[in-house]
C-alpha cells in the first residue's frame, strides 16, 4: 500500500521492509563483531521496538545473549509528552552485565537517555544503544548512539512497531505523515 489512512491522519509510504530488513542485517552485523563472547542483555522498549527487535534477534548469531523487556510510554497521540512514565519494569539483574538497549526511533533522545541513566544506576558494566531510527534534527541531548539503522528526516512516522494513538503498528513498511 502506498497510502494509509489512521484516525484522521493520511500516511504515505517512506521506507520499505526490504530498506529496514537491509539495515536490521547490517546492524547485527556490527553487533556480532562487538558482543562475542560477552554475556549480553538485550532490553527491548516496548511497544514500538518488538517488530525491530525479533527481526533483529533472527540475525544474532549469540549464544550467550537474552532478551527482556521494558515498556514505557512518552507519547499521547502524535506528540511526545515529554515525560516519560515506566508501565512494566525490568525484572533481570544487570549488575556487571553488557546491555544493549532496543528503541525503535531515537528523536528528542529524552527516553533513551533516561533508560541509560537508570541501568548504569543499577550497575550495568556497560550499556550500548540500538536504535532502527535515528532523527537527528530532533535530538535533544547528548548521547552516544551505538548502532544505527537508518536515519530519517523529522516526520511523523508509523508502521513497523511505530504508531498512531495505538494504530499502524502492524504495518511491514514505515509510513510518514502526509501534510498538506
Amino acid at each position: 500500500m502506498k497510502r494509509i489512512k489512521l484516525w484522521d491522519k493520511e500516511f504515505e509510504i517512506a521506507i520499505n521492509n526490504s530498506d529496514i530488513q537491509l539495515a536490521v542485517k547490517r546492524m547485527a552485523g556490527e553487533m556480532k563483531t562487538d558482543l562475542e563472547g560477552k554475556e549480553t542483555l538485550f532490553i527491548c522498549i516496548l511497544n514500538g521496538a518488538f517488530m525491530f527487535a525479533s527481526e533483529l534477534m533472527k540475525e544474532l548469531e549469540l549464544p550467550d545473549a537474552e532478551i527482556s523487556f521494558l515498556k514505557l510510554s512518552s507519547y499521547s497521540g502524535a506528540n511526545s509528552t515529554g515525560e516519560i512514565k515506566e508501565l512494566i519494569g525490568l525484572n533481570e539483574v544487570i549488575t556487571g552485565r553488557t546491555v544493549v538497549i532496543l528503541e525503535d526511533i531515537v528523536d528528542s533522545g529524552l527516553t533513551i537517555k533516561e533508560v541509560l541513566n537508570q541501568l548504569l544506576d543499577k550497575g550495568a558494566r556497560e550499556v550500548k544503544i540500538a536504535t532502527l531510527l535515528f532523527k537527528p534534527q530532533a535530538l535533544k541531548v547528548d548521547i552516544n548512539l551505538d548502532y544505527v539503522g537508518l536515519e530519517i528526516p523529522n516526520d511523523f512516522i508509523v508502521g513497523f512497531g511505530l504508531d498512531y494513538d495505538r494504530r499502524g503498528r502492524n504495518y511491514k513498511d514505515i509510513y510518514s505523515l502526509v501534510t498538506e
